[in-house]
């Protein structure tokens, strides 16, 4: 028998690539607004901004991702406090998957965290001009750019959206029982958010399983489901590696010493800290200290 090829198609097909921003916003910065007939969506990275889509607004935290349709008008507004830092990358898709994003406010995984500094890592090569210019109409490509460059920017965004779809949307739905089910999702999603902002207004702190639950009046059973579903992961696992990623970023501030850091964190010893540090990044706290791989988080935002 002949062999036989199959076609594969894509489910998240890029067309094309609009805008590809990393912005560092002052902290009285705003966006007055616009719309356009292709999609966006804007992801934080630091601090806090108030975005507008439609009629809805949303307060957007590091780690969320607010997905703006074509032709809706939507506007960003730093905070006053902070100078929040943001990624906006706007492109054409005419897949009918991608609609599943329309309107929704999620928060992104570290894998998908990985895929954004992917996609800004090879804009950097492909495209000239900064990446902080907010009012940018085209992008140009350079004269010598990274070979394979742009197809890895569609690769890697097309990636990105199937990712996260796999998370939120992951379960085919029959056509008339899709509204049941995007509503009992963004009520788990709306649950999952406020749990993690919880968890990341306390990384400062020792929290129990009870306490969480207490605190926001949620069984432990549902609070578990939610985690499981939505962020799949334990909400103590998440908690654990907030400290850790807390820790990271204080040593790389270089304003206080390890045993400092492990006191502020609530760690019950120094050990205890490097042993809970060592399991999450492979390294001591004294060898990332002193390693590439923090130098490089430190340039990635």
């Amino acid at each position: 028998m002949d062999y036989q090829s199959v076609c594969l198609k894509d489910c998240m097909e890029i067309r094309e690539i609009v805008s590809l921003h990393y912005f560092q916003y002052r902290s009285d910065f705003t966006f007055p607004g616009e719309t356009h007939p292709f999609w966006e969506f804007v992801c934080v990275d630091a601090g806090e901004i108030t975005a507008q889509a439609g009629e809805e607004t949303y307060r957007l935290k590091k780690g969320d991702i607010l997905f703006h349709a074509p032709n809706e008008f939507h506007s960003v507004k730093a905070d006053g406090k902070s100078s929040p830092s943001i990624v906006v990358i706007s492109f054409y898709c005419d897949s009918p998957s991608i609609w599943r994003f329309q309107k929704k406010c999620l928060r992104i995984s570290d894998k998908e965290k990985s895929l954004l500094a992917k996609i800004i890592t090879e804009g950097k090569g492909v495209f000239s001009g900064r990446m902080d210019q907010p009012y940018q109409k085209k992008l140009l490509f350079l004269e010598a750019e990274s070979f394979g460059g742009q197809q890895l920017i569609r690769q890697y965004l097309s990636e990105f959206l199937i990712q996260l779809y796999r998370r939120y949307f992951s379960y085919p739905l029959p056509m008339e029982a899709e509204d049941y089910y995007v509503e009992k999702s963004s009520r788990q999603s709306e649950s999952y958010n406020r749990l993690v902002e919880y968890l990341e207004s306390h990384v400062y702190e020792k929290l129990s399983m009870e306490r969480i639950c207490r605190d926001n009046l949620m069984g432990r059973s549902y609070v578990q489901k939610i985690f499981r579903e939505v962020g799949n992961t334990g909400v103590m696992a998440l908690f654990s590696k907030m400290k850790i990623d807390t820790a990271k970023r204080m040593i790389r501030e270089g304003q206080l010493n390890l045993t400092q850091i492990a006191d502020k964190l609530e760690f019950s010893s120094i050990h205890y800290f490097s042993r809970q540090f060592k399991k999450e990044c492979k390294m001591s706290p004294s060898e990332y200290s002193s390693s590439i791989r923090s130098l490089s988080e430190e340039s990635g935002g």
